[in-house]
């Protein structure tokens, strides 16, 4: 934990100005209790002893100043510290964001988006209590203590000793329940990563659960999750809730010797009344800045649970990174050689040797069975994996060797899914240039054949698409995702089955849109549909990972093999899809 514990102190380390000020105030507030604890002595002794009358006018003038002070400097204590922690939480939640983007593809494979949006919620907000809670009460609390202490030693030592008798002997027990509320809060924020994916995949595939009425099945499901994560919660609450009885019960031993010794100093007259009540007074006021230096170790404890796996995700190495050399590279003129690539995402090979040339502006197709390879190929290129052997050059440059960011702005890609954003319709074209003015905008959305229906919405391109762009149909929204392509302007293109989820109409409006996205580009187009790539000056055939055939679509008809019976097997299918139709 202490590691932990360094590398959350060591966010505040910017914000440390504002610690020097609640440090001040904190001492301030501390050494008040104190003061106030020692000068219950000598006011009881004037009252009682020296019968001072003035004393009564003193004390309440006194009580307000000493208020006033303490409220001043514990609003200014309060409001620091915690300003502080909110700066430090924002920038590890800032972090970790950062630092989940930026890892590779295979970390997202890995990992479920339900689990990763609670380690950026869930987790962070379990850090961001254990930070509020302690650095709020820390400082104070602890100069509290302090000033406290030494009161009771300056009183008495020899029945501070005494009272202090049991403290020690709170420590193992303390140590043993904070680590099982640290273990029983990092199994329940894991549990809680489970019922956040399961509301991420229920939310996100609710028109599946419909059609398939499975309501009661995923509500069940949900159900066992959540008792699962309750049974986790009692035993936490548990061990929680057990903390401060147990330290009182052992406590109590040292407070029962207090009054056992001090009451018999009294009447032996070693002692007066009211220095054994000055002491009385200082003890029970210690108690509760200590019962809070308990109550944060706990909450430390379970922050920690929450913090480790924080960052357990801000450690994740990216395995995809700049070679020290790496050089940027200008615009390509669109040569991809793909030579002898094999890949695996784990022992099983999913390409196999496979050497593709594609000069510039060429349409290259890849066409084969499901599961062949082909989309894993394309997302080689700009580096979502890297080549397990072999190498992928564009213009000569072995794409190890060219820094990501020049990688990326060489490749478009448009494919089956069309991601865009809870945003508007021109900003999610702008994620193809950020900096493009609405001019450049129109114009790209022209060419994808989206302006004309851009331009009938309320607000035109400051409508907002809701999440997913759920407003659109299938092919307005494919065709944004090609006028953000547009935009972008790279000279290489990746087409992953962009049609293939559309209407026969659509799908001719957006084949129109993506025959302008491919002009002057070298295009990779990976398609089921064999009807879209009749015209592609060379056809891949991949078949588990391996290429079969290639060339272009008369040659490999005339080798009738795997694309050839392919072919026969769409056409023969669509013809008799016609026939049925036509009957």
């Amino acid at each position: 934990m202490k590691p932990t514990l360094i590398r959350i102190l060591g966010y505040f380390k910017p914000y440390w100005k504002l610690l020097v000020i609640s440090a001040i105030c904190s001492t301030i507030v501390g050494a008040m209790d104190g003061a106030f604890a020692y000068l219950v002595k000598p006011m009881l002794e004037r009252i009682f002893a020296e019968k001072d009358s003035g004393i009564f006018i003193l004390v309440p003038l006194g009580i307000i100043t000493l208020f006033a002070v303490r409220g001043i400097t514990r609003f200014t204590y309060d409001t620091s510290i915690k300003l502080a922690g909110q700066k430090a939480i924002q920038d590890i939640r800032n972090d970790m964001f950062a630092s989940n983007v930026r890892l590779d593809m295979a970390f997202y494979n890995r990992n479920s988006t339900g689990e990763l949006m609670s380690r950026m919620t869930n987790d962070i907000s379990a850090m961001q209590e254990g930070i509020a809670n302690i650095v709020t009460g820390l400082f104070r609390d602890v100069v509290s203590a302090c000033s406290l202490l030494g009161t009771l030693f300056y009183l008495n030592w020899k029945l501070a000793l005494v009272s202090f008798v049991a403290l020690p002997l709170t420590a193992y027990p303390a140590q043993l329940i904070g680590k099982k509320i640290k273990n029983a809060s990092g199994r329940s924020l894991n549990l809680m990563g489970g019922i956040t994916a399961i509301l991420q995949e229920t939310f996100s595939g609710i028109r599946v659960i419909k059609a398939f009425g499975l309501e009661t099945l995923i509500i069940n499901r949900f159900k066992n999750a959540n008792l699962n994560y309750l049974q986790q919660m009692r035993k936490f609450i548990k061990y929680e809730s057990l903390a401060t009885p147990v330290s009182e019960a052992i406590l109590s031993f040292g407070i029962a010797g207090v009054v056992y010794f001090g009451g018999s100093q009294v009447m032996a007259g070693r002692m007066t009344a009211p220095g054994f009540f000055a002491f009385i007074v200082a003890l029970a006021m210690i108690s509760k800045p200590v019962n809070k230096l308990q109550g944060s170790y706990n909450v430390l404890q379970r922050s920690a649970g929450a913090a480790e796996r924080v960052f357990q995700t801000l450690d994740q190495s990216r395995a995809i990174t700049d070679k020290p050399n790496a050089v940027d590279m200008n615009r390509a003129s669109g040569l991809v050689e793909f030579k002898n690539v094999s890949f695996s995402y784990g022992e099983e090979p999913i390409l196999q040797n496979v050497s593709i040339k594609a000069t510039s502006n060429q349409m290259i197709a890849l066409v084969g069975p499901s599961g062949g390879g082909k989309t894993t190929l394309v997302s080689l290129l700009p580096r979502f994996y890297d080549v397990t052997d072999g190498a992928i050059f564009i213009d000569g440059h072995d794409i190890r060797d060219i820094t990501l960011n020049s990688l990326v702005s060489q490749v478009a890609l448009v494919d089956q899914e069309t991601t865009l954003f809870h945003d508007s319709i021109a900003n999610n074209i702008r994620y193809g240039k950020p900096d493009a003015t609405i001019e450049e905008v129109t114009e790209a959305a022209t060419a994808a054949y989206a302006h004309d229906f851009i331009s009938q919405l309320p607000a035109g391109y400051d409508t907002s698409i809701g999440d997913r762009g759920i407003r659109l149909s299938g092919g307005q929204r494919q065709r944004i995702c090609i006028a953000r392509a547009l935009l972008r302007n790279a000279p290489i293109l990746i087409l992953d089955e962009a049609t293939s989820a559309l209407d026969t109409e659509s799908e001719q409006m957006v084949q129109r849109a993506l025959d302008n996205l491919m002009v002057n580009r070298t295009t990779f187009v990976i398609a089921h549909r064999l009807s879209t790539v009749l015209h592609a000056d060379k056809i891949i055939v991949l078949e588990k990972g391996r290429v079969v055939e290639s060339g272009t679509h008369n040659d490999l008809l005339a080798n009738n093999s795997l694309y050839s019976r392919l072919h026969s097997l769409q056409f023969k299918e669509r013809d008799t899809d016609e026939m049925v139709y036509t009957q």
